[in-house]
Protein backbone atom coordinates (compact mmCIF):
# COMPACT_ATOMS: atom_id res chain seq x y z
CA UNK A 1 0.00 0.00 0.00
CA UNK A 2 1.05 3.20 -1.08
CA UNK A 3 0.31 6.87 1.25
CA UNK A 4 1.06 10.14 0.04
CA UNK A 5 0.21 12.63 3.07
CA UNK A 6 0.16 16.41 1.86
CA UNK A 7 0.53 19.07 4.59
CA UNK A 8 2.12 22.24 5.23
CA UNK A 9 3.94 20.72 8.47
CA UNK A 10 5.11 17.40 7.28
CA UNK A 11 7.93 17.43 10.52
CA UNK A 12 4.31 16.61 12.38
CA UNK A 13 4.56 13.25 11.23
CA UNK A 14 7.62 12.08 12.78
CA UNK A 15 6.08 9.72 15.41
CA UNK A 16 3.78 8.01 12.69
CA UNK A 17 6.89 6.41 11.61
CA UNK A 18 7.66 4.53 14.51
CA UNK A 19 6.73 1.16 16.20
CA UNK A 20 4.50 -0.98 14.19
CA UNK A 21 4.10 1.37 11.11
CA UNK A 22 7.80 1.78 11.50
CA UNK A 23 8.32 -1.87 11.01
CA UNK A 24 5.67 -2.48 8.63
CA UNK A 25 7.63 0.58 6.57
CA UNK A 26 10.99 -1.32 6.92
CA UNK A 27 9.43 -4.31 5.74
CA UNK A 28 7.61 -3.08 2.62
CA UNK A 29 4.36 -3.88 3.64
CA UNK A 30 3.43 0.06 3.50
CA UNK A 31 4.83 3.36 1.93
CA UNK A 32 4.48 6.76 3.38
CA UNK A 33 5.56 10.10 2.29
CA UNK A 34 4.62 13.38 3.44
CA UNK A 35 4.87 15.77 0.56
CA UNK A 36 5.13 19.54 1.76
CA UNK A 37 2.46 21.45 0.34
CA UNK A 38 4.87 24.99 0.50
CA UNK A 39 7.24 23.41 -2.68
CA UNK A 40 4.76 23.59 -5.15
CA UNK A 41 3.11 27.48 -4.46
CA UNK A 42 4.54 29.83 -7.17
CA UNK A 43 3.94 32.59 -4.53
CA UNK A 44 8.01 33.84 -4.12
CA UNK A 45 7.41 34.14 -0.01
CA UNK A 46 6.12 30.17 0.02
CA UNK A 47 3.11 31.55 1.22
CA UNK A 48 -0.34 29.11 1.02
CA UNK A 49 -3.32 31.28 2.31
CA UNK A 50 -5.05 34.59 2.05
CA UNK A 51 -8.02 36.48 3.34
CA UNK A 52 -11.50 34.37 3.03
CA UNK A 53 -13.76 36.08 0.47
CA UNK A 54 -17.09 37.63 1.45
CA UNK A 55 -14.78 38.19 4.80
CA UNK A 56 -14.73 36.13 8.12
CA UNK A 57 -11.94 35.53 10.86
CA UNK A 58 -8.59 33.69 9.68
CA UNK A 59 -7.02 32.25 6.59
CA UNK A 60 -8.31 30.14 4.04
CA UNK A 61 -5.41 27.69 2.27
CA UNK A 62 -5.45 29.25 -1.48
CA UNK A 63 -5.79 26.28 -3.97
CA UNK A 64 -2.98 26.08 -6.71
CA UNK A 65 -0.50 25.17 -4.22
CA UNK A 66 -2.97 22.10 -3.63
CA UNK A 67 -3.72 20.98 -6.99
CA UNK A 68 -0.18 21.69 -8.27
CA UNK A 69 0.59 19.19 -5.70
CA UNK A 70 -1.68 16.61 -6.11
CA UNK A 71 -0.26 16.14 -9.89
CA UNK A 72 2.82 15.98 -8.81
CA UNK A 73 2.54 13.25 -6.59
CA UNK A 74 -0.86 11.18 -8.31
CA UNK A 75 -0.15 12.63 -12.08
CA UNK A 76 -2.10 9.23 -12.85
CA UNK A 77 -4.67 10.22 -10.66
CA UNK A 78 -4.58 6.34 -9.38
CA UNK A 79 -5.23 7.67 -5.73
CA UNK A 80 -8.25 7.16 -3.69
CA UNK A 81 -8.30 10.88 -2.41
CA UNK A 82 -9.57 12.34 0.62
CA UNK A 83 -9.40 15.84 2.36
CA UNK A 84 -9.34 15.51 6.28
CA UNK A 85 -12.04 17.64 7.62
CA UNK A 86 -15.01 17.95 10.17
CA UNK A 87 -17.87 17.77 7.56
CA UNK A 88 -17.02 14.93 6.74
CA UNK A 89 -18.33 11.46 7.11
CA UNK A 90 -16.96 9.74 10.28
CA UNK A 91 -14.37 7.55 10.96
CA UNK A 92 -15.20 4.15 12.09
CA UNK A 93 -13.42 0.37 11.92
CA UNK A 94 -15.51 -0.48 8.67
CA UNK A 95 -14.40 2.93 6.86
CA UNK A 96 -10.83 1.88 8.45
CA UNK A 97 -11.41 -1.70 7.03
CA UNK A 98 -12.61 -0.23 3.69
CA UNK A 99 -9.47 1.80 3.03
CA UNK A 100 -7.50 -0.74 4.13
CA UNK A 101 -8.15 -2.87 0.83
CA UNK A 102 -6.96 0.77 -1.56
CA UNK A 103 -3.69 0.38 -3.33
CA UNK A 104 -2.92 3.68 -3.00
CA UNK A 105 -4.17 6.60 -0.70
CA UNK A 106 -4.00 10.45 -0.55
CA UNK A 107 -4.45 12.39 2.36
CA UNK A 108 -4.95 16.08 2.27
CA UNK A 109 -4.30 17.90 5.91
CA UNK A 110 -6.04 21.54 5.51
CA UNK A 111 -5.17 23.93 8.31
CA UNK A 112 -6.49 27.47 9.36
CA UNK A 113 -9.83 28.04 8.20
CA UNK A 114 -9.88 25.29 5.95
CA UNK A 115 -9.09 24.77 2.41
CA UNK A 116 -10.44 26.58 -1.05
CA UNK A 117 -13.32 24.42 -2.25
CA UNK A 118 -12.21 24.83 -5.65
CA UNK A 119 -9.19 22.50 -4.95
CA UNK A 120 -11.33 20.15 -2.96
CA UNK A 121 -13.95 19.84 -6.71
CA UNK A 122 -10.85 20.08 -9.17
CA UNK A 123 -9.22 17.00 -7.51
CA UNK A 124 -12.01 15.55 -6.68
CA UNK A 125 -11.76 14.90 -2.76
CA UNK A 126 -13.73 13.22 -0.74
CA UNK A 127 -14.15 14.55 2.75
CA UNK A 128 -13.72 12.27 6.41
CA UNK A 129 -13.57 13.09 9.86
CA UNK A 130 -12.58 11.56 13.28
CA UNK A 131 -15.08 13.25 15.66
CA UNK A 132 -17.26 15.88 16.50
CA UNK A 133 -15.09 18.41 17.06
CA UNK A 134 -12.44 20.94 15.33
CA UNK A 135 -8.62 20.54 15.12
CA UNK A 136 -6.45 23.28 14.46
CA UNK A 137 -5.48 21.24 11.12
CA UNK A 138 -5.72 17.65 9.38
CA UNK A 139 -2.14 16.40 10.32
CA UNK A 140 -3.54 14.50 13.42
CA UNK A 141 -6.83 13.31 11.80
CA UNK A 142 -4.32 12.39 9.42
CA UNK A 143 -2.04 10.30 11.57
CA UNK A 144 -5.13 8.45 13.05
CA UNK A 145 -6.77 7.66 10.01
CA UNK A 146 -3.68 6.09 8.78
CA UNK A 147 -3.18 4.38 12.21
CA UNK A 148 -6.83 3.16 12.02
CA UNK A 149 -6.88 1.50 8.63
CA UNK A 150 -3.16 0.20 8.57
CA UNK A 151 -4.35 -1.98 11.36
CA UNK A 152 -6.38 -4.36 8.94
CA UNK A 153 -3.54 -4.58 6.13
CA UNK A 154 -1.94 -8.05 6.02
CA UNK A 155 1.45 -8.31 7.54
CA UNK A 156 1.12 -5.03 9.35
CA UNK A 157 0.11 -6.08 13.16
CA UNK A 158 1.83 -9.10 14.60
CA UNK A 159 -1.32 -10.87 14.55
CA UNK A 160 -3.78 -11.30 12.42
CA UNK A 161 -6.06 -11.99 15.04
CA UNK A 162 -5.05 -8.81 16.62
CA UNK A 163 -7.43 -6.51 14.10
CA UNK A 164 -10.38 -8.97 14.51
CA UNK A 165 -9.87 -9.35 18.12
CA UNK A 166 -10.59 -6.20 19.68
CA UNK A 167 -13.05 -3.21 20.55
CA UNK A 168 -15.77 -2.57 17.96
CA UNK A 169 -14.37 -5.12 15.66
CA UNK A 170 -18.12 -7.35 16.31
CA UNK A 171 -19.79 -4.24 17.37
CA UNK A 172 -18.82 -4.59 21.04
CA UNK A 173 -16.12 -2.71 23.05
CA UNK A 174 -13.33 -5.34 23.76
CA UNK A 175 -12.88 -7.11 27.48
CA UNK A 176 -10.36 -6.27 30.13
CA UNK A 177 -7.08 -7.79 29.53
CA UNK A 178 -4.35 -9.05 32.02
CA UNK A 179 -1.01 -9.93 31.52
CA UNK A 180 1.75 -11.54 34.80
CA UNK A 181 1.90 -11.23 37.52
CA UNK A 182 -1.12 -13.56 38.51
CA UNK A 183 -1.79 -11.56 42.02
CA UNK A 184 -0.86 -7.75 41.82
CA UNK A 185 -1.23 -5.12 45.17
CA UNK A 186 -3.88 -7.90 46.12
CA UNK A 187 -5.64 -8.26 42.81
CA UNK A 188 -6.04 -11.29 41.14
CA UNK A 189 -6.62 -12.32 37.54
CA UNK A 190 -9.54 -13.43 37.24
CA UNK A 191 -8.79 -17.55 37.81
CA UNK A 192 -11.02 -18.18 34.43
CA UNK A 193 -8.18 -16.94 32.45
CA UNK A 194 -5.56 -19.02 33.95
CA UNK A 195 -7.84 -22.36 33.31
CA UNK A 196 -6.54 -23.29 30.20
CA UNK A 197 -10.47 -24.13 28.84
CA UNK A 198 -10.31 -22.22 25.76
CA UNK A 199 -14.40 -22.12 25.63
CA UNK A 200 -14.92 -20.91 29.10
CA UNK A 201 -12.37 -17.94 28.63
CA UNK A 202 -14.29 -17.09 25.19
CA UNK A 203 -16.87 -17.01 27.00
CA UNK A 204 -16.03 -14.95 29.56
CA UNK A 205 -14.72 -12.41 27.12
CA UNK A 206 -17.74 -12.24 25.49
CA UNK A 207 -19.49 -11.51 28.66
CA UNK A 208 -16.88 -8.93 29.53
CA UNK A 209 -17.49 -7.37 26.34
CA UNK A 210 -21.39 -6.62 26.67
CA UNK A 211 -21.20 -5.45 30.10
CA UNK A 212 -18.48 -2.65 29.99
CA UNK A 213 -20.13 -1.96 26.27
CA UNK A 214 -23.78 -1.95 28.14
CA UNK A 215 -22.06 0.31 30.81
CA UNK A 216 -20.12 2.77 28.27
CA UNK A 217 -21.49 2.16 25.12
CA UNK A 218 -24.87 1.29 24.83
CA UNK A 219 -25.54 3.07 21.46
CA UNK A 220 -23.30 0.23 20.14
CA UNK A 221 -25.91 -2.42 21.16
CA UNK A 222 -28.03 -3.66 18.15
Amino acid sequence: MKIEILTLFPDMFTPLHQSIIGRAENAGVVSIHEEDIRLHTKDKHFKCDDVPYGGGAGMVMTPQPIVDCVRAVDPDNKARRIYMSPRGRKLNADIARELAGEDFILLLCGHYEGVDQRALDICGFEELSIGDYVLTGGELAAMVTVDALLRFVPGVLGSSASAIDESFSDGLLEYSQYTRPAIFEGIEVPEVLLSGHHSNIAKWRKEKSEEITAARRPDLKK
